[in-house]
Formats: C-alpha cells, structure tokens, sequence
C-alpha cells in the first residue's frame, strides 16, 4: 500500500481520530451516509449502523474488537436495487471478501458503495466480547486493545481470547477496497495512514485535505508477521479437525449437539438462498417414518437431519467461504463449525485454484465451463 495521507491522531484516542475521519467523509456531498459499528446505547455491542448525520458519529466504534455479525449481507440488502446516495462501508477483510462474492453472485452492487477497509487484529466472540468490556466504557476498552502500535498487541486478555476464527485467519489486510486504513504497525498515539486504492477513493480521500504521511510504519513487516502466526495457527486447526471428523461416525459425534436452528446458515455472509430446502415439506418427515427408522435401528437420534443438513451446506457453500467465523459464532451449543469448513473450504478451494474475494474478474467455480479442469478425474473415468 503506497500511503498518502495521514490522520492525525491527538489524546493518544485513534477512536476519535478515526470518527473526526469519517465525519469528513459525510460532510461531503458525495456520500449520503456511512455504514459503521456503533455504540448505539452508549455501552453493549457496537453494531452495524447506517449514519446519516455526521454528528451520530459520536460513538462509531471502527476500531472494536466485535464482530456481531459479517455485514456483507447488509450491505447486500442495502445495494439491490437504488437508493439514489452513495454510501460508505467501514468492513473488515473478511466482510469485504463475502461482500465482493455475493456480488459476482448478483447478491449486491458496488455502483453505489465507497469501501472503506481496515487492518484487522481479530475481534472476540459475542459473549467473550461482553466480558472483555464489562463495566468500562467500551471505546476505552478498545483503545487498551490496541495499544500504540496496531495489530502488535497480544490479543488474550484476563483468559479470554480472540475468536478462533481470527486466530486462524491469513487475510489481516483488506483488498478490494476504495480506501484503506493501514493500521497494522502504526503509531496510533501520533497518526493513522490511509491511502486511496481506486479513483474514487482517491476523489474522495483528496477532497478532505489531509496531510501527506512520508514516514514509512512498518506496516508491511508487521503484516507479515500476522500471517506467519495465523497461517501456522490455521495448519494446525486443521490438522486437529482432519483427526476429529476422519469418518462418519466421528463426524457425526462433531455434530452431536446440533439442534437444527440453522443459525449458522443465517449468520453465514454468503449462504444466500432465498428459499433453502432444509425449511420446505422435504424434511416434514411423518410420525410414521420416524418410528421406522427408529425400529431399524434400535433408537433415533433427534433431531434428525443434522449431519446431512451440514454436509449439505458444505457442498454449496465451501468454495465461497471466507473464514469469517460467524457460523460458530452464532451456534448456541458451541460446535466449531468454522474448523470443518474452512478445513473443508481450504480442499476445494485449492482445487479450483479459487481464493474467495480475491478478484472481481474470477467467476465463482462451477459457474464456467473449462474444458481443462480436473483432467486426471476425466481421464480416468473415460
């Protein structure tokens, strides 16, 4: 990233900085509004909201530790169709990726969105993120997160880490997006680079008339570093998973606890069927048929379903998926369904030589013909 400008950050509050950034960006007659996580209630989960009045912006949080929800899917439903107002997205790299997706998948539309991407250090779950706060005020808990120089923190605080989705995840840095906010190896007691990466991000980040950053951050090399302990992070989590779910018997005791609530479809940035067949008649199975199966077997399992619900969701959704960690996030009993499918993902996703989000220009798999793909499975079938 070739940085440009700089936000000067006053207070050693990089919190602050960054919502006296994004207010310029309001205040100019380009945007009609900016999505970004908020402290709506003054305390509680930041939360993605859509800002209107630059002085709303008060308690707009980029820079939390939280991650409720992936807002791809949010911007998804705020890009179908036209409002007649651009707007601005503050989005992790993950959220940017599940949101370039869907719009290859005609899920969503960048026409009218400014994608404003930041440098991730990881977030911590739901309830994780509650104790991390407890009774402080949550904006000084995320500037204790971050400490003075970005991503370089040690994220386990008082025994409860970042999400383990985070902990795994090789893509800190956004692409794809108009502006990016460089915070890994910042000084966030001094300033804050930002740098345009597509024209309009460069119209619009001129406009606001920042100072020039000439002082290089480090930002590369601590990048850099991330990915090293993320990428050994991840090989061993799969490892660990490949052992835990090697046959179906195993895979079936991984799923034991699921419940059916399908909270991991609807958390998923990318599973984005309208109707899906696990909430038709198909799987209304009759009193009769349950007591069949029960008496071939002796006993049954309920509900059913559940293994061949994840298998299923798995087959649709593993090349698409971004590792977010939401589906895991959002299960009530606990159940790492990240590890199974990114451990999954990660397979198909080599096999397609396919890296999700990466580029606009790539078609999703399976939506082309290539009449050279997969030969030796061709060949020895023929």
């Amino acid at each position: 990233m070739a940085t440009t400008a700089r936000i000067k950050v006053e207070g050693k509050n990089p919190v602050q900085a960054l919502q006296g950034f994004l207010k310029g960006l309001l205040n100019d007659d380009v945007l009609g509004g900016i999505m970004v996580p908020v402290h709506l209630f003054g305390k509680g989960m930041p939360m993605p909201t859509l800002v209107t009045d630059p002085e709303q912006l008060s308690m707009a949080d980029p820079l939390a530790p939280a991650f409720p929800m992936n807002s791809a899917k949010l911007l998804s439903r705020l890009t179908r169709g036209q409002s007649g107002e651009k707007i601005a997205a503050v989005m992790r790299p993950c959220e940017i990726r599940a949101f370039v997706e869907l719009v290859k998948l005609n899920q969503g539309s960048l026409d009218s969105i400014i994608i404003v991407g930041m440098d991730c250090a990881g977030a911590y779950g739901n309830t994780d993120y509650l104790k991390f706060v407890g009774s402080n005020d949550p904006v000084k808990a995320t500037i204790d997160f971050w400490g003075q120089y970005g991503c370089a923190n040690e994220t386990a605080v008082d025994g409860v880490d970042i999400a383990s989705a985070c902990r795994v995840c090789e893509h800190p840095a956004p692409a794809n997006a108009d502006i990016i906010i460089g915070i890994a190896g910042a000084d966030l007691h001094v300033s804050i680079p930002v740098s345009a990466s597509s024209a309009r991000g460069e119209a619009l980040l001129n406009s606001l008339g920042l100072p020039e950053e000439k002082t290089p951050n480090g930002r590369e090399k601590t990048l850099k570093e991330i990915i090293e302990r993320r990428t050994a992070a991840r090989d061993t989590m799969m490892e660990e998973t490949r052992a835990q779910t090697g046959s179906l018997s195993k895979l079936s005791e991984y799923f034991s606890s699921c419940v059916n609530c399908y909270n991991c479809r609807v958390a998923c940035p990318v599973c984005y069927c309208k109707e899906c067949v696990f909430n038709t008649d198909v799987f209304e199975h009759k009193p009769w048929q349950f007591m069949g199966w029960a008496k071939r077997k002796g006993s049954l399992k309920l509900p059913t379903d559940t293994v061949f619900y994840h298998l299923t969701r798995m087959t649709h959704m593993s090349t698409a998926c971004v590792g977010c960690g939401q589906c895991s996030n959002a299960c009530p009993n606990d159940i790492p369904v990240m590890e199974l499918f990114r451990t999954v993902a990660a397979q198909t996703q080599q096999g397609f030589d396919y890296l999700p989000g990466r580029s606009l220009n790539e078609p999703p798999p399976l939506s082309v013909f290539k009449e050279d793909e997969f030969q030796e499975t061709v060949s020895h079938m023929a």
